[in-house]
């Protein structure tokens, strides 16, 4: 039997032995190493080349999301598995846009985290299923959004949309895309016009609905 080899990373110590232990218990995996931030994770996949890193999302120094941007950047073939807490629809967007293999909650019991990691192991992506659902529904929103609204503005009013959304005032507008106030409140005046709305908090209403914020 081929061992799975494991890096596993979490700010707590309490946790992390915990999951060591889920580990050493089952015959096909070795743990070669544990870490407590997410920089030291980066060194250990880079000196140890494990099968999978198993990684808390939230940590100190560097984040998951930034362990995951960086061994992608590598082209490591290391797969990442996601440990969290809760997992809000941005992050689950953002770790799904950078490819995840896996998104596993603390609270789920352990054999399915090691049932998590075998089927990533075999080239499976394990993302739990309810957010799973919520956050493709998000996407078809945000798609659908951004396809209607493409029909009813330029590009340069989808622009200021976007930004007034941010909630930026019409002079940081103005200096970011290097026009006068002046021409952003026209653009402003055709926006509102364009998509029914009558002040800005109805337009960022308006993009909140449509999922494009």
């Amino acid at each position: 039997m081929t061992d799975i080899r494991v890096v596993l990373a979490d700010d707590h110590p309490v946790v992390l032995r915990g999951l060591q232990s889920v580990f050493e218990a089952e015959p096909d995996f070795r743990i070669v190493a544990t870490c407590q931030d997410g920089q030291e994770a980066i060194r250990a996949v880079r000196a140890h080349r494990p099968d999978i890193v198993v990684v808390d999302l939230r940590m100190p120094i560097l984040d998951g999301l930034e362990v995951l941007r960086q061994l992608k950047a590598e082209q490591s073939s290391t797969k990442v598995v996601f440990l969290v807490a809760e997992l809000g629809d941005e992050a689950l967007l953002e770790a799904t846009r950078l490819g995840v293999n896996g998104v596993v909650l603390k609270e789920m019991a352990p054999r399915l985290l090691v049932q998590c990691l075998r089927k990533v192991h075999a080239g499976e992506v394990w993302i739990e299923r309810t957010s799973v659902a919520r956050v493709f529904e998000t996407l078809l929103r945000r798609e659908a959004g951004s396809r209607e609204i493409a029909r009813i503005l330029t590009a340069r009013e989808i622009e200021i949309t976007r930004m007034v959304a941010a909630g930026r005032p019409n002079k940081a507008i103005a200096e970011a895309l290097h026009i006068g106030e002046g021409t952003v409140k026209t653009h402003l005046h055709h926006i509102f016009e364009k998509l029914h709305v009558e002040s800005r908090a109805q337009l960022i209403a308006y993009c909140r609905d449509k999922g494009i914020v």
